[in-house]
């Protein structure tokens, strides 16, 4: 245990409750950052988190313009022959909709018993001021000093591909050097079990267009002549995947690494109830690959999901319309050795080749984010273990995410940096859904933990 893990615990205690309204000033801005009536509202949450490590104490702090969002950056790195670390969080959130499933304003953070609720109380604006709220703390028990030298960066567009960070990051690479990476963007299997996320599953995300005539045609008219784009949209999708959950591009599993002996063993100490997770999604049944354990089809293996699609006319009442366009949102998360260009040729080929004469289909890239494994035995984990352990009482349990976070293997390839995801979310906090929320103890454990893996760090 770190010597003054216990001034710690005092001052998180003390300041627990302005913690939390400092938190809630933040939630409040409604910084989405796919919407652009909301290009204010980014600029006015990087304005706050920027005042909060100026206040903290950080040098060089400075709101960073881009051609998108802006990054928030600052520094503290006094700490003569100690690690350094860079620290990386979002500021940006997801949209609410469906609005009406909220049961309090998803942008007024209000607390229900131990729970939190807000858009962006747990993803990722409650976890990213717990690491900032770790770094008050020791520096204010710490006679105005950090036990090593840190480095902040913290985005607003991770929510909407995070093309900022990757052009700063892939620029800068010599002022954001460090001997490691933290992360509080993941989360824990169940409450009171603490987790460490080594893998993270990677993304390719998509916009198909399909185009029949010039414009808009009546149905009654040309109905029977004309092709419709929305119905090509639909053989492309029954195409993609059977009924079974098996992705029918050719070559697509080619590259797949199977999960190792090693990788199972580890697995064997994470609780999983499958009825609780039934309940939890509120789905009779599961899905998918059947040959496959649920930890595996949810974390090594690759998927593909269509999440929306539009075209025609869907407003009340009818209207005899064949839509000119019609387009799909679709991605695929990508598993070692998946490389995203390679996956994306192929399912370029695939919707073509799927594509029913007299509609022209053209796939868009939107974004992607490669696939990350990190050893479980790095030392930076091993000091993050640690903190956890005297946290929560009981070693950590190490997980694969089914997630992305595009950043993590941007700090591997670019500054070559070993990563520790130490996250606090629970698996019913509603991420990207209504009712989003944080359970308020793992804020609080979240603070503490960041402070004594920075400490053993320094050790």
């Amino acid at each position: 245990m770190p010597a003054n893990a216990s001034a710690t615990r005092e001052y998180v205690q003390e300041h627990q409750q302005r913690f939390l309204e400092e938190l809630k000033e933040l939630l409040r801005i409604p910084s989405i950052s796919t919407l652009p009536e909301h290009k204010a509202d980014i600029a006015r949450a990087a304005e706050y988190v920027a005042a909060q490590l100026r206040a903290v104490g950080l040098d060089h702090v400075e709101v960073i313009p881009t051609h998108g969002h802006p990054l928030v950056y600052g520094e503290w790195l006094r700490a003569a022959g100690k690690p350094t670390v860079l620290i990386y969080g979002h500021y940006d959130v997801q949209p609410v909709d469906p609005v009406e499933l909220w049961e309090s304003p998803p942008f007024e953070p209000t607390v229900r018993g131990d729970n939190l609720y807000c858009r962006g109380a747990c993803d990722d604006k409650g976890q990213v001021f717990a690491l900032i709220k770790a770094l008050e703390t020791l520096i204010r028990t710490g006679g105005g000093r950090l036990p090593v030298n840190v480095k902040v960066l913290i985005e607003g567009e991770e929510e909407a591909g995070g093309e900022a960070i990757e052009r700063y990051v892939r620029e800068h690479p010599d002022q954001l050097q460090a001997d490691c990476a933290l992360v509080a963007d993941t989360g824990m299997v169940a409450p009171g079990i603490p987790c460490i996320t080594y893998g993270l599953r990677g993304i390719l995300y998509t916009e198909v267009e399909a185009r029949g005539a010039a414009h808009d045609l009546h149905s009654g008219t040309y109905g029977g002549i004309a092709p419709n784009p929305l119905h090509a949209l639909a053989i492309i999708i029954a195409g993609l995947k059977d009924a079974q959950g098996h992705i029918t591009i050719p070559g697509f599993y080619d590259k797949v690494r199977l999960v190792s002996a090693a990788e199972r063993d580890l697995w064997r100490r994470i609780p999983r109830d499958p009825q609780q997770l039934l309940h939890e999604m509120g789905i009779p049944e599961f899905f998918g690959e059947e040959e496959y354990s649920l930890l595996e089809r949810m974390w090594t293996r690759p998927t593909l999901e269509v999440h929306g699609i539009a075209g025609g006319f869907t407003a009340e009442g009818a209207k005899t319309v064949i839509p000119a366009v019609a387009k799909a949102k679709i991605s695929m998360r990508l598993v070692p050795d998946q490389e995203a260009a390679e996956i994306a040729q192929l399912f370029t080929e695939r919707v073509q080749a799927l594509c029913p004469k007299g509609t022209q289909v053209h796939v868009n890239i939107i974004h992607s984010g490669a696939w990350v494994l990190i050893p479980p035995d790095s030392p930076p984990i091993a000091a993050a273990a640690e903190a956890l352990k005297e946290e929560f009482g009981r070693d950590p349990v190490f997980i694969r995410e089914g997630g992305s976070v595009p950043v993590v293997a941007l700090f591997g390839s670019e500054l070559h940096l070993p990563t520790v995801m130490m996250g606090f979310g629970l698996p019913d906090d509603n991420l990207h859904a209504p009712n989003e929320k944080f359970y308020l103890p793992n804020f609080y454990s979240a603070v503490r933990c960041a402070a004594g893996f920075l400490q053993r760090l320094a050790g």
